[in-house]
């Protein structure tokens, strides 16, 4: 069973000057249990270096790796999986092009677009954005925990929660149902990244109750 409790995404414009290898290793040290590649910027050849070392990181800390967007970025580099949005190439395409236990991860602003990832294929699904966020410029407005709790309800594979999730609201979405919290500020933005990685991981295990 694949853990995706606390999922960071890395992102360098707000970090404090640390770059994505950085804080992947950073963040892995601290607990995370998957690490997200994100950048809208870099170019191909950049991207890909960047993703093969950040590869080489995660599977010495057995933490999953996942690449945003770029799926062909994510088989040279060895990653886990990707994660698509509603505007991206359709999980039920990928699915015909990548490996059996590549993972595919889908963001969804509601429970029906969540139930047409998982008949498409998808691995696990994530309400975007939970909360209102600065972090993702196109997010929109957060959907809220109700959103959360129909989309828990309405698929059978794995809901993660991500858009404004910080040290103060991580128990409430765990609480609510989602298999796990994808935080980006919440860590990457921190002085101590591992220190911050740490004490979410922390807050998802007490909301558990384990």
């Amino acid at each position: 069973m694949r853990d995706y409790s606390l999922y960071v995404l890395t992102d360098e414009h707000l970090s404090r000057r640390k770059s994505h290898v950085e804080l992947a290793r950073l963040a892995a040290e601290g607990g995370a249990d998957v690490i997200q590649l994100r950048d809208k910027h870099l170019e191909s050849r950049q991207l890909y270096e960047t993703a093969l070392e950040i590869s080489k990181i995660c599977r010495q800390h057995d933490v999953l790796f996942i690449v945003n967007d770029r799926v062909d970025i994510a088989l040279a580099a060895k990653a886990d999986g990707v994660h698509v949005g509603q505007g991206d190439i359709p999980a039920a395409v990928l699915r015909k092009f990548v490996p059996p236990d590549f993972i595919i991860g889908v963001s969804a602003g509601t429970a029906e677009e969540a139930l047409r990832a998982e008949k498409d294929g998808a691995d696990y699904v994530a309400l975007s954005p939970v909360f209102d966020t600065s972090s993702k410029d196109d997010a929109g407005r957060g959907r809220g925990i109700e959103e959360l709790k129909k989309m828990k309800q309405a698929v059978s594979i794995p809901v993660l929660a991500i858009g404004g999730i910080n040290q103060d609201n991580i128990k409430e979405v765990i609480a609510a149902g989602a298999d796990g919290a994808a935080v980006i500020s919440a860590v990457v933005s921190q002085e101590d990244v591992t220190a911050a990685a740490a004490s979410l991981k922390r807050l998802i295990t007490e909301a558990r109750g384990i």
